[in-house]
Parts: C-alpha cells; structure tokens; sequence
C-alpha cells in the first residue's frame, strides 16, 4: 500500500544509534518535539526542502519545487512508537489543528481555519502508503485514527495542507496526512520496551527489515501495549497491538510490485469532557474534579444492556473504552508500460469494526438529593451524601467500517525542447466504503469523584435508561461508492514547474437506517432507504517559481468539496438521502495561496499566506438537543514553518495565524487566532541529544448551536522535554516528559451543560533501545 521509492535527500548520522533516537523521543512528546529530528539534521536546510515528497502531487518532486505547502516528519528506526497517539505527531505541524485530547483516537483535526464543526477530520483525509483510512473523515464514533497506530513500522509522514489535495484525494480539500510505511530498504531492526514513571503504561515495539533475495526486501514491526493512558480512573483499559509487514519484488529500472499486511486488535480508553463549572463565560473547576486526570471506567459499572440492530439485546463493558479491530490487505504496481508510459496501481481492503465506548457530561454538577445510595461496588446501599452528575454512556457498535480502494493512473513525458517537458497524468479511484453501525446512549447517575467514581441509584432515575430523553438509538446500514477520474498536467521549464488539472468525484450511496427515540425497538418494517447519487467536479491549479537554488516563490487556487456520510442521515429529513431530494449537501472548500521557500547560513523558512471559504451542512451530537444546520466560513491567514542551526543548537519553529469567521459574524469553535511550536535542540557530544518542544495557542471561543452561551477557552502553553543518551553502538536510553508543567490546557467545552476537555497532565517514561 506504499508508493515509497529511494529518497535523493542525503541522510547523515552523527552518531549509529543516536539519530532514531533522538527521533523517537521527540515524537514521544507530541508534534512539535517530533520534527526536532528535522532540526537536528547535518544539513543547514532543516525544512529538508530538497527532500523528495509523493503526497498530494501527481509526479514525485522535491519540496524546493512543488506549488504546496507541505511538511515531513522523518522517522527512522523506531521514531513514531512511543508518541501519544498518531494525530499527536501533528501538533507540531503548522497550519493544522489537532485536538489530540481524547486519547489514542477519536481525535478533531482541522487546517487552517477551516472549521471542526462537529468531530473528526471532515477536510483531511488520513492515508496509509497513499490510500485513505476510511473514504469520510467525520463518521461519528468512527474517525479514522481508531484505526490507525503509530509503531516502528511507519517511515515519515508527509502532511500537505489546502492546495493539490482537492484534485488528487476524493473528500480532502483541506488537506492529506500521508503514514508512510519503512520497506526494507535499509537493512536492521530494533527492539523497544518503555515503561510509564509516574503513570502506569508498558509497551514493546519492535521490527525488522532487509533483503531476502537481491531483489526482493520486507518489512515487519509492531507493538503490545498495556496501561491506563495516563489517568489512574483508566487502569487496566489500554490492552491491545498491532503488527505490520510488507514485501516489495524489485523489477527492471524503477518497477517493482509489493504486497502488504496490517492486523490490528487494541483497546484504548476514550478521554471526554470532564464536568466543570462556566462562570461568566469562563472554565472553573470542580474541586476533586481534575479535567487532566479525570477518567471514569473504574466506578464499578454493571453491564451497559443496549439495542442491537435486530431489535435483540446486548451487554457490554463500559471499562473496555474504545475496542478497535483491522485487518487490511495491500497491493502497489509501479510498471514501465512501454512507449513513455508508466503504469501505477494502488490497491487496499479493509475490515474495520470495533465498539465506541466514552463516558460523557449529561447535565451540570449538583448536590445528591435524599435517598440517594450507592448502587454498585463496596458498601452498595450505603447512602451518599456528595455531588453527582449524570453520565451519558456513549456506546456505538461499529460492526463494519471497511474500505476497498483502488487508484490507477497513468502518465507518460513529452518533451518540449530546450530541457523542459510536460507530464501527463490519467487518473482513476474507485471505493467502496461499508458503514454499519449502531448507537446506544443510556444514562447513569455517578458520584462527582475523580479517583474511585461510584455509580448511584438517585430516587426517580433509572440507571441503564435511555439518555437525552432516548434521542439517540440509532442504526445504519449502508455503501457509499465512489469513482473519481482525473486529469492532470504538469510543466517542467527551467525554473518553472506548474500543474493544472480537474477532478470529478462520482459517489453514490445506498442502505437503510433506523431511528428508536424511545429506544426501545426499531421498527424494522419500516426502514429509512438511503439512495441516492450525484457528482462535482473539483480542480485546482498552481505554479512555482524558482528565484535561485535556494529561494522559490509559489501560488495556487483549489476547488473542492468534503461529501457526508452519517452526517446527513439520523436527524435530518428522511427524504434527503432517499432519492427525493433534487441535490444532496456537499460541504465545499475555495482555497488561494502564495508563499516563499527560502534558505541559506544555517536557516530556512516556509511561508504561505491564505484564504479560504467553507460551506457545510453539519450535525452536532455532543449538543442538547441535537441540531442539523448549514452554515458558511471565511479564514485567512498566515502559516510559518522555520528551522535554524547554531553549533551544537538546533531550533525549529511554526506559527499559523488566523482570522476566521462565520456567516454571522462570530468566529468558529475553537478557533484561536495563533497557534505556535517551538522546538530547541542541542547535541551535546555524540551520545547526548536534549531539547523541549512547545505548542502553544492563544484563546478562542467555543460558542454552541443552540447559544447563548459564550465559553472562552483560556490560552495555553503545553511544554514538553526529552533527552536520549546512547549507551553503545546497539543501546541508546531516552526520557520523555509530555506536558512537563502540567499545564491545563482546555481544547474544548460542550455547549449547554459545564463540561470542557482536555490534556492529559503530566506523564514521564523510559525507553531503552535495542538496534540490531
């Protein structure tokens, strides 16, 4: 599933083992200390703007020469394994807005200025090897990092922001997020074991790759990892790994044929708003209520007893979080087809399913009314005196969210004469995304305790009963498939390089779902039939212009759209999606950028200036009540990645800044006008790498649909430290600190009842590296 070939960057190492290392610290404090690695490079570029990239462009070409913006995160040998999770890696990345806070999934992602108006990443599309994760970046329950890990296995990520991503991903005008895969191309292996400090987490990593004939190389890796994800209320909930191998068969010239294999099986606990008070628009604390340590799985539930899909009854675990299963198949050709024609295909299928389990705020902190008791656990049918509150147990079934997909093209060179040359590309991606899932929302009374949590029987309330008044038993069913031909074209003269090219995403949808407000049994005679197709056309063209070897100017305007799943079935009118409606929503993106690429005595700099306007449909089920709306975005700004080289010293930089607004004059959610990394290094010696990375934001607002509340999210500035220190030759030893000054740094609140989320506090581990 990796279009990976020879990389023409030069790599150099100051040491054998210190490099992956110092690498895989970084990317265990999160985004901004992952591209440390970027900074810590030999080269005076630490941007690596000569380093070629395949993401978001239809023909390979370096950074210095491509008419996007687009950042990398290198990750030799173990790098990636020991982060956080995979969306933490890009909170370092400018331009991007990742609300890593909910654990190791169920992340909201956004890009500049284009709004998380309800979850996940509705204008990114996640990819492994060039191929996506799942066609729909906002599926509720179900975004694309459940199934996702980063581990030993993973090469670099390449992250394009606005631009090319419109033409060459279907659903992604906003961006592409590229997980590239190692392939054996450089021979060896490593074996990891980090241990959590002051947080209890265990994890091993481990991969190996090479040759097995001359001309065929494979790649194998995963992990196993147990732990509560650094809050004690989780103990036991993190359980689970993954293993990952490829193979590649080297042909003539650049040709070669790979297969490859994913097996995931983890679970994770799923980090939610904690209760909080708003005074006056502003976040307080609860006193015994830590919104960086609060988790409640281990208040003794009973069993969550839900509505299957046949109307039949299920119970669950509410300590098992977050169950995510895949199993995944990969094929890439990469083919001389003879007369100046080359041939590429990529192939992959999917079988993801798993089940969302989170814990949520129903309504505000109060007082336990008389007669109230404990209903579980030690001392049930003790009375209780303290606070409680009512938890909402968000529990959805995904029996099937599997993805085929396919991307054919081919291309072929013309010369023009005088060294310059056109490239044709002729593209075609096919997909066929299953969804099948079932929602649940019981409720329960709980005790207002963020170590030891008990469940309460409160006179007049059913523990078990369907929550927010039985909005939210809900089933689907269905399959969205997708055939996107394309065209593009791209000029090579001197120092020009431009590509113009056009798109046209044909989806159709099909299934049923069912809605029981009661939530007691679905009418299953009397299915809501989704059926129904449409087309657009995306396009976007764009131009670099090279001033010296070392100083590009470049500019582009895109065309493009985000369609819904989910989105537009449970609550809203049946006869939208039933073939009834004479257009479907479509959430469209129009983007222009200019930037500079500039480098030279140690520093390097990428800037891009924006625009863009957004038009969605969009449902909110964190919101009470539920609302369906449209709305529309404005965003400008400006995006800045830096990086300098002192000596032993190191710096690399980003800041977004942006001015966002909507149709009525009030920003977006969340939306903070700065958002800033910064990364110092230092190399001291060749055995010891030090360094902190920073991620910080101004304030924003997090206004809700159904107002009039007004919640400032207070600025913050996140610190993180890290150090490796290699042993020998074979072993190297790091230090990670993530959120050193446990900083309460809130990402986001929830509109009509005081609940806020967000970073996990303080956590510290080991890792001690085997290189083999």
């Amino acid at each position: 599933m990796t279009s990976q070939r020879p990389t023409t960057a030069v790599r150099t190492r100051r040491h054998p083992a210190l490099k992956p290392l110092a690498v895989a610290v970084a990317l265990t404090v999160g985004g901004a200390a992952a591209q440390a690695q970027q900074a810590a490079s030999e080269t005076a570029d630490g941007l690596k703007l000569d380093a070629v990239v395949i993401t978001g462009t239809s023909t390979a070409k370096s950074k210095m020469r491509s008419s996007v913006a687009i950042s990398t995160i290198e990750s030799e040998g173990v790098a990636a394994v020991t982060a956080a999770s995979s969306t933490d890696l890009l909170r370092g990345v400018p331009g991007i807005r990742a609300e890593a806070s909910g654990g190791e999934s169920n992340a909201n992602v956004a890009v500049r200025g284009i709004p998380v108006s309800a979850g996940g990443a509705r204008y990114i599309q996640f990819q492994e090897d060039g191929l996506p994760v799942l066609q729909f970046g906002d599926i509720a329950f179900a975004t694309p990092d459940t199934w996702m890990r980063a581990d030993a296995g993973f090469e670099r990520l390449e992250v394009v922001r606005g631009g090319s991503a419109a033409l060459l991903a279907t659903g992604a005008p906003g961006g592409i997020i590229n997980f590239i895969s190692k392939t054996g191309q450089e021979p060896g292996g490593s074996l990891q074991l980090t241990q959590g400090l002051d947080f209890d987490q265990t994890r091993v990593d481990i991969g190996y790759g090479g040759r097995l004939a001359p001309k065929t190389r494979f790649f194998i890796g995963g992990f196993y990892r147990v732990g509560d994800g650094g809050r004690k209320g989780a103990d036991g909930a993190e359980n689970g790994g993954q293993v990952r191998a490829n193979v590649t068969f080297e042909l003539e010239g650049k040709s070669f044929v790979r297969f490859s294999l994913k097996h995931l099986d983890d679970h994770t606990p799923t980090f939610m708003p904690t209760p909080v008070r708003y005074v006056n628009g502003s976040i307080q604390e609860i006193p015994g209520l830590d919104p960086r340590r609060a988790a409640f799985y281990d208040a003794a539930w009973p069993l969550d007893n839900t509505l299957t899909n046949t109307n039949g009854r299920a119970a669950s675990n509410i300590r098992d979080g977050l169950a995510a299963k895949s199993d995944a198949f990969g094929a890439e050709v990469d083919l001389d087809a003879g007369g100046g024609f080359r041939l590429q295909n990529k192939f992959s299928w999917s079988k993801n399913s798993g089940r969302f389990i989170g814990i949520f705020p129903g309504d505000d902190v109060t007082a336990a009314p008389a007669g109230t008791i404990l209903a579980t656990g030690p001392g049930a049918g003790a009375a209780y005196s303290g606070n409680k509150f009512t938890a909402v147990v968000f529990n959805t079934k995904v029996d099937n969210a599997g993805l085929m997909a396919n991307d054919l093209k081919f291309s072929r060179d013309f010369a023009l004469g005088s060294g310059a040359k056109l490239s044709a590309v002729a593209g075609l991606y096919t997909s066929v995304q299953k969804l099948d899932l079932t929602w649940n929302f019981n409720q329960y009374s709980l005790s207002a305790d963020q170590d030891g949590a008990r469940v309460l029987n409160v006179p007049g309330i059913v523990n078990g009963s369907p929550g927010f008044g039985g909005c939210c038993s809900n089933t689907q069913d269905s399959k969205y498939t997708t055939n996107a031909p394309y065209l593009v074209l791209n000029l090579e003269s001197g120092a020009l390089s431009a590509d113009i090219g056009l798109r046209r995403d044909n989806q159709k949808a099909s299934g049923a779902y069912y809605q029981s407000n009661a939530g007691l049994a679905y009418d299953l005679t009397k299915p809501n039939v989704i059926d129904y197709d449409f087309g657009r056309t995306s396009y976007s063209l764009g131009g670099n212009y090279a001033l010296s070897k070392d100083f590009s100017v470049f500019a582009r305007y895109s065309d493009g759209a985000a369609y819904n799943a989910d989105r537009i079935t449970f609550f809203n009118n049946p006869d939208l999606v039933n073939g009834k409606s004479p257009t479907i929503p479509t959430n469209k993106v129009k983007q222009l950028e200019a930037g500079i690429k500039i480098r030279g005595s140690g520093m390097s700099l990428f800037a891009t200036l924006f625009h863009a306007k957004t038009d969605e449909v969009n449902v909110d089920v964190t919101t009470n009540p539920i609302v369906a709306r449209a709305n529309s975005y404005r965003s400008k700004g400006l995006e800045l990645e830096a990086s300098a080289r002192w000596g032993v010293f190191n710096v690399l930089g980003g800041l977004t800044y942006t001015d966002a607004s909507q149709a009525d004059g009030r920003a977006p959610k969340r939306q903070a006008k700065v958002v800033y990394q910064l990364t110092p290094t230092a190399n001291i010696g060749d055995d010891l790498t030090v360094g902190v990375g920073i991620v910080g934001t101004t304030k924003s607002l997090d206004d809700g649909p159904t107002g009039p509340l007004t919640i400032t999210l207070p600025a913050y500035t996140v610190v993180n430290a890290f150090a490796s220190y290699v042993l020998n030759d074979r072993v190297t030893l790091s230090l990670a600190a993530n959120n050193l000054l446990n900083e309460l740094a809130y990402t986001e609140s929830n509109d009509g009842r005081g609940a806020a989320r967000a970073y996990t506090g303080r956590t510290v581990k080991a890792s001690l590296r085997y290189s083999f």
